[in-house]
């Protein structure tokens, strides 16, 4: 059977698709004559091309990767991590905004609070999330989540897969920024263990706004930036096609920032990213998840909320004149 190209294949991944297509075609070949040998080569010689290729990737290769619209979301992880997931929906004041799912659960046997950005997977459900853009009411509903955390003792993990806050008029209106700085004078003062994963892409306020921890996780192949590439190029270019700079220059990978301090850990992924093998990310994810939280549940509140204020403080750099 002829191999087809995956609809969402990037253009950096094409020299390993034709590689496994002629597999394919050797491999029915095999059928007739004995060319296992052959194939056996061609598949050395795939690993050795995917190893090349995902150990150089560029940042604006690791932004594509993190928009793969394959790539575990949210609640993925939450129904391949935890158990006995309840999710709680609405902030009160106007409506549930699905940008934005959380709930409790059980992680280990230990009852945490889980919230993150939700993007869909097709045309209808993107609709529905608006494409992981929360707007204000997500924003109030995470606010309640994590003060019913605070209430009852349970830990809080966080993850973050937004292209930002939801930008139109109506989200200005019922204050999108004054919902995102409330979350974030929340979060910093919190009585329970936080760990943030940023998983996918971390734009600008919209993915800080559930992003104050006392660890910051971010996957291998994961963006975080005050600002897009696109939406950066558009403002010093005036134009789009400077994105690959843009990327470049905002130094906005997990490397980059784990350099810079802004993470305080890199999550290895799978060789070519996280949708290339979700069972296997679910295991390192959750190898790492229960290291996290385990070292944090040992640490005195007073001192955890001590040493959490003292990071975000601290972070930045400034020169007095």
């Amino acid at each position: 059977m002829e191999k087809t190209p995956s609809k969402y294949l990037l253009d950096f991944e094409k020299p390993i698709y034709e590689l496994e297509k002629k597999i394919e075609e050797m491999k029915s070949l095999g059928e007739v004559i004995n060319i296992d040998e052959e194939i056996a080569n061609l598949q050395n010689k795939v690993h050795e091309l995917k190893v090349q290729i995902y150990s150089q990737l560029t940042r604006w290769q690791r932004v594509q990767i993190a928009r793969h619209p394959e790539r575990p979301y949210t609640l993925d992880y939450i129904n391949n991590l935890f158990t006995d997931f309840v999710e709680l929906h609405g902030d009160r004041l106007v409506r549930d905004d699905p940008a934005i799912v959380g709930g409790i659960a059980k992680f280990n046997g230990i009852s945490v609070m889980v919230v993150g950005h939700q993007k869909g997977r097709d045309t209808k459900s993107n609709l529905f999330r608006n494409f992981g853009m929360p707007n204000p009411e997500g924003y109030r509903k995470a606010h309640r989540l994590f003060l019913l955390a605070e209430k009852f003792g349970k830990p809080i993990i966080t993850f973050l897969d937004t292209p930002g806050a939801f930008p139109g008029m109506e989200a200005e209106e019922r204050g999108q920024a004054e919902a995102i700085a409330r979350n974030l004078f929340l979060m910093a003062k919190l009585r329970v263990p936080i760990i943030v994963v940023i998983i996918g892409e971390g734009a600008s306020g919209g993915a800080i706004g559930i992003g104050v921890g006392d660890r910051i996780l971010m996957l291998e192949n994961a963006w975080y930036s005050v600002i897009a590439p696109e939406s950066c190029s558009s403002i010093l270019w005036r134009s789009w096609d400077y994105k690959e700079q843009a990327a470049e220059a905002l130094k906005l990978t997990a490397t980059d920032l784990l350099e810079q301090n802004v993470i305080d850990r890199v999550v290895p992924e799978p060789l070519g990213g996280a949708h290339k093998d979700p069972k296997q990310m679910f295991e390192i994810m959750r190898s790492i998840l229960t290291e996290e939280l385990d070292n944090l549940l040992k640490i005195d509140i007073n001192e955890l909320v001590r040493m959490r204020k003292e990071k975000f403080y601290s972070k930045g750099v400034w020169k007095e004149l």
